[in-house]
Order: C-alpha cells, then sequence, then structure tokens
C-alpha cells in the first residue's frame, strides 16, 4: 500500500479505468464459453490466458491513449477541472462502443461461428436488406434498452471512479514539476504499455494467428479478442467475390478440374480419388525452396553454374522444367501449394486475413501419417502460424528455438542446419511421416555461416558476368550456390537413414525473382515477368520414379494432388490444383498455369505456347508467344486459343476469390 501511494493519482486512475474494462473483457470471454462451446469440450485455460493476453493488449492500448491525452494539461482532469465533463463522457461512450462490440460479436459467432471481423461492413451496402433480417431475428428493442442502462451505469461507475481519485488531490499538485521523481513511474507505465501492446518477448509481436497454435477452432475463438479481430480484419473489408460471376464460371471450372459431379446450384468443387492397391505408405518430405528462380539454375542452362548438385537430382527424377507460381512471394507461394488454391488476395496476402484462415489441405487426407513442419525462423511471418497450425492436422511445428544449432540471421538457423536437423527427427519415426521443409538463406542478406566457409567456396565474378544471367550481385549468386550446398548435405545425410527408400522428395520453389532472361529464355519471359513466377517442380524417389523430364507447363497448386496420387493415398480435392500426368498416367491432363500479380494487378493464363494475360486495372490485354520471339499470328487457331485461356483466366480469378473464403477444412 505504501508502494501504491507514492504512484501518481493520474496514473492510479488510468489503471483502475483499465482494470474495469479488462474485467468486463474476461466476463465477456465466460459468456462466449458458456454460450458456444461444443457438448463434452473441457476447459481450456490455455484458451483463456492467450484471450488474456489479447485483451491486455486491447486495455493498454486504451490506457496509453488516457495517458498521452492527459499529457496535454487542458485534458489532465488532475490539473485541469473542466477535463473532467470530458472524461465523464467519454469513457462512458468507450464502454458503450466496446459493449456493442461484444455484442455484435456474439451474434456474428451465432450466425456465421466466426469472430467479429471487418467484412460485416460490407452489409451497410445492402443496409435494408441486412436491417430488416437483424429485426426479424434478434431482440434489438431488448438490446436497445440494455445498451441504455449500460450507458447509464457506466456514467455513474467511471464518474464516481474519478471522483474518488480527485478527492485525494488539488488540482496541479499532481503535476511531475513539483514531485522531481514522478517521471520514473510515467516512463515504467508507458514500458509496459508498451510490452503488453507487443504482447510477447521474440521478434514478432502477438498476432492473431498466435490462436489459432491451439490447434482447435473452438479454443481459437474463443481467445480472439474481437476488437482486434475487427481491426486486424479492417484490410480485408472488401475480400469477397461475386457469387454471378463464380456461377457463370462454374460450368468451365467443373470441366477443367474434371469435377465428378457438377453441381452449379452448390458449387461443388469436390473431386475424389480412391486409394490405390500399394501396400506400403511412402514417406514424403517437401522442401519448399526460398526464391527458387529457374532461369537462374543449372538446369537451364545457365552458364554460372549455380546448382549442379540439383542439376544431378532432377536427372534422376521427374522434373517438370515449367513449373509456375500462381503469385510471388512466400507467404503466397506457402499459401498455395499447402491450400491448392492461388493468392489472389489484395494488397496484403491470405495468410494474414482471418476470414480466411481456415482451409482444407490434401494433407489431412495421408491417414496414419505424422505431420511437420519445419523452418529455420519463426512461423509469425506473414500470420503463416494461423494457416499451418490451424488446418494441418496434429501439426509438429519446429521452429528456431527448437533446434540445437545456433540463429545466424534474422531467418533463424542456416539452410543446413535447419536441413540436418530436420533429418534427426524423421531419422527417428516410426510410422509413416509428411514433412515440409522451408528454406530461407537465398534470401537478404545472403548470410553464409562461417561454420560452412571451409568446406563451401565462395566465388568471385565480375558484375557483367553476374548481371547477364540473372544476379545483380556476388552476395545473391554464392547465396543460390550455398542452396545448392545445402540441398547435397541434407540428401547425403538422407541416403544413410533408413527412411530413405521408401520417401518421395518433392523440391518446389516458393516463387521465383523478376530478372533478365533474354540469355536463355524467348523475349516474352522478361517483358511479362514470367522469371518472378518460374521455377524448378522435382519429384525425386530413385526406388519409386524413373528419372524423366516434362516440359508441359504446370502449376505450384498441382503439388499436393500429385504427391497423393503417387502416395497412392485415396483424396478428395476441393481447391484448383490437379494431378501432373508423371510417367503417362494422365493422357487427359491439359497443361495449363494461372498466374495473378498483385502488385501490377494482371491476372493471366498459360499454356505449352501462349500466355494471355488482362490489367485489372485498365483492361489492357496481352497475347504473346512463350516458345519463341516471333509474333503471334492472326489466324483462326490461335484466335480459338487466346479465347479460351482468356475464359480461362477469369475463371480461375472469381473462382480462387470464392474458394479463399470457401474452402473450409470439413
Amino acid at each position: 500500500m505504501a508502494f501504491l501511494k507514492r504512484v501518481p493519482l493520474l496514473l492510479r486512475w488510468i489503471f483502475s479505468t483499465m482494470l474495469l474494462i479488462l474485467l468486463l473483457m474476461m466476463l465477456a470471454r465466460l459468456l462466449f464459453f458458456w454460450a458456444y462451446n461444443p457438448p463434452g469440450k473441457a476447459f481450456s485455460g490455455s484458451a483463456f490466458l492467450l484471450g488474456l493476453r489479447y485483451d491486455a493488449r486491447v486495455v493498454s492500448v486504451i490506457g496509453l491513449v488516457m495517458l498521452l491525452l492527459c499529457a496535454i494539461p487542458a485534458m489532465n482532469p488532475f490539473r485541469r477541472a473542466g477535463a473532467k465533463k470530458f472524461w465523464n463522457f467519454f469513457l462512458p461512450l468507450l464502454l458503450v462502443l466496446i459493449v456493442l462490440i461484444y455484442v455484435s460479436d456474439f451474434y456474428h459467432y451465432d450466425y456465421l461461428q466466426q469472430r467479429l471481423n471487418a467484412t460485416v461492413l460490407n452489409f451497410v451496402q445492402d443496409a435494408q436488406i441486412s436491417m430488416g433480417m437483424m429485426w426479424e431475428t434478434y431482440p434489438l428493442l431488448r438490446l436497445l434498452g440494455a445498451v441504455i442502462l449500460i450507458a447509464i451505469a457506466a456514467r455513474w461507475l467511471f464518474g464516481r471512479l474519478l471522483k474518488r481519485f480527485l478527492s485525494g488531490s488539488r488540482f496541479g499538485s499532481d503535476a511531475p514539476k513539483k514531485r522531481p521523481r514522478t517521471w520514473i513511474y510515467y516512463v515504467a507505465t508507458f514500458l509496459l504499455m508498451s510490452i503488453l501492446i507487443f504482447g510477447k518477448i521474440g521478434q514478432y509481436p502477438l498476432r492473431w494467428s498466435d490462436a489459432y497454435s491451439l490447434s482447435d477452432d473452438f479454443k481459437a475463438s474463443l481467445a480472439l479478442n474481437p476488437i482486434q479481430s475487427f481491426i486486424s480484419t479492417m484490410s480485408f473489408r472488401n475480400s469477397s467475390f461475386d457469387i454471378k460471376k463464380v456461377r457463370e464460371a462454374y460450368p468451365l471450372m467443373a470441366d477443367y478440374l474434371q469435377v465428378q459431379q457438377p453441381d452449379s446450384s452448390k458449387l461443388n468443387f469436390t473431386r475424389s480419388f480412391p486409394a490405390s492397391a500399394a501396400t506400403t505408405k511412402p514417406n514424403i518430405v517437401l522442401v519448399i525452396c526460398e526464391s527458387f528462380s529457374a532461369y537462374k539454375s543449372s538446369m537451364y542452362g545457365n552458364p554460372l553454374n549455380t546448382t549442379p548438385y540439383f542439376n544431378q537430382l532432377c536427372k534422376e527424377g521427374v522434373f517438370f522444367d515449367r513449373c509456375f507460381t500462381p503469385s510471388y512471394g512466400t507467404a503466397r507461394g506457402v499459401w498455395a501449394t499447402v491450400t491448392g488454391i492461388p493468392d489472389v488476395e489484395n494488397p496484403r496476402t491470405a495468410s494474414r486475413n482471418p476470414g480466411a484462415v481456415d482451409q482444407r489441405s490434401i494433407i489431412n487426407d495421408f491417414t496414419g501419417y505424422n505431420n511437420f513442419y519445419f523452418l529455420g525462423g519463426s512461423a509469425n511471418w506473414a500470420n503463416i502460424r494461423g494457416l499451418l497450425t490451424n488446418n494441418i492436422r496434429d501439426l509438429k511445428l519446429y521452429e528456431q528455438d527448437d533446434y540445437s544449432a545456433k540463429k545466424i540471421d534474422v531467418w533463424g538457423i542456416s539452410d543446413k542446419n535447419l536441413f540436418l536437423e530436420s533429418n534427426k527427427v524423421l531419422k527417428e519415426q516410426k510410422a509413416p511421416f509428411f514433412a515440409i521443409i522451408q528454406t530461407a538463406d537465398n534470401h537478404r542478406p545472403y548470410t553464409i555461416p562461417g561454420e560452412d566457409k571451409a568446406e563451401f567456396k565462395l566465388l568471385s565474378m565480375p558484375d557483367d558476368s553476374l548481371h547477364a544471367y540473372g544476379f545483380e550481385s556476388l552476395d545473391e549468386m554464392n547465396a543460390f550456390r550455398y542452396t545448392d550446398f545445402c540441398f547435397q548435405k541434407f540428401m547425403e545425410a538422407a541416403k544413410k537413414e533408413t527412411y530413405f527408400n521408401n520417401t518421395l522428395f518433392v523440391f518446389v520453389g516458393d516463387h521465383g525473382i523478376g530478372g533478365n532472361a533474354h540469355a536463355m529464355f524467348p523475349k516474352a519471359w522478361t517483358d511479362q515477368g514470367f522469371t518472378a513466377y518460374h521455377v524448378p517442380l522435382l519429384f525425386y524417389a530413385p526406388g519409386l520414379l524413373k528419372p524423366q523430364r516434362i516440359h508441359d507447363v504446370c502449376s505450384q497448386v498441382d503439388v499436393l494432388p500429385t504427391v497423393a496420387t503417387l502416395a497412392g493415398v485415396g483424396y478428395s480435392n476441393t481447391a484448383l490444383g490437379r494431378a501432373l500426368p508423371i510417367m503417362g498416367a494422365d493422357s487427359t491432363h491439359q497443361p495449363y498455369a494461372f498466374i495473378i500479380n498483385p502488385d501490377l494487378r494482371s491476372i493471366g493464363m498459360m499454356n505449352n505456347d501462349y500466355y494471355y494475360s488482362r490489367s485489372l486495372k485498365s483492361g489492357k490485354e496481352a497475347f504473346v508467344s512463350i516458345t519463341g520471339n516471333e509474333a503471334v499470328p492472326g489466324n483462326e487457331a490461335t484466335i480459338k486459343i487466346r479465347t479460351q485461356l482468356q475464359r480461362l483466366t477469369d475463371a480461375n480469378f472469381e473462382t480462387a476469390k470464392y474458394l479463399l473464403l470457401n474452402n473450409r477444412k470439413r
């Protein structure tokens, strides 16, 4: 108590106000649990503790705003009598707003089984219909009466609270100038609030996606604070789809995807594939390779010969040399690989959209498998943790703090150590496993660990040679070479383990890097920016697959359907990926790849010969050859191809927007 008396009255008043609001939020979470907890589900202490951290973040923002406002003498009720009127109006109004948000959140969850998010603002566009539905569904008059009573109670409560603290102070007596050591309390308060707002100790702040580390949809919903959820989704409030366009595109997409039971009313995209008669379940190791730009590698004849080891692997496996990612960026690449849906969100990525976090993945059809995800750093970037832990069943996620190797830069441990640490885990597995390893070293700051510089020799090269063959700097080129070194170390280690002979290794780039590829590819590859999307795709299993190099165009979204088919796993596909025709297994497969440039706002579709694109801003179209530098002839055949690519472009775009919000796991 003696310590509290030394704390300035202003700070005691602010903390008391914060505590009242915090208790209200905790009570709301208890009511949410009581109202919506599924039958038989136990009380989740972890969800409530995480929820307390979310609540503390919101309350700390309120406290910080109060502190900053009170730094203005005219707004400080302990220094100006007139300020009392402002706070006795502002705080009750704030509490009423919080209550309205929580009430809206309760009914939003009751209606959609989702916590409140900014997409609710879209209902304003149909305000009359929305209000009619609410009037006929919910007790609005009773709710209005309750809000009025809460406002009256809040006015009384906050008024009494402020009056109590003011009674112990003369105006101006709490000013820092009269108490020289008072500033220490203010600095400590500011730091405490800042820590609570950041939410955790580490590189990344507390994010909504951390709730999905609980690996349970209801627990995640229980932990979330609706105020934070609403604010977090403000940039996605226009994320939606045109259902009319989706329905118009459905017949074409149903044929394109070979939907077995087309249903345009229910928009059924499900394709079911039975398990094969294979008696063994092969392990899966899927490596998502950072910035694995095709034209910079040895497989395409780059004279710098940056990836000789991976080039040899490609000669021993099934190598698709014209694979394209749907978009640019690591988060978008991981999204497309795991979900099978192009990330058409703009301007931010789908992984950052809480409304799209619930996604079905073919990985969960690998029944009896242990699921692993290894990355050298933290899974908090781009809220990717929510995508992974919420949608991959019983996922064991390994991050930088789970390894014995030391962190070397912002991306965590080195790729070599990431591979070797992953191998340590995988070699101990008794059950079949599905493991994803995500690399990062082929990325700025292009760190080459000192421990590897004795074995991995850095090369020097003239700038003109680097620039001619796709590299901006010597550091970038050596980092690209280091990736190949890491692949070699991993495969050499894996070959010594018993799991190797029954494992399918898959390597795919998360994206490419835009640049000048005129030395190796036709002009359109550089002019149309294909280099940012063109990546190697390798299926490597010497005991299971015969070597083959396939020139058909394919997409990153095709990876998981192909893996499931090769593994003989029965699966259902509700997304846009298709199993690739390895060893001539599917003669009806049509090679296509959809591409979206979220920066330029353009969409396009590619087949083995041509590429069609259209700007979403200007409507400007392009139709180019991808096999040569000659202009596309305007004959009947090419006009037909252009029309088909145009229709598929629009159909894939509209369907992807729909599926981002309607591909929930069952």
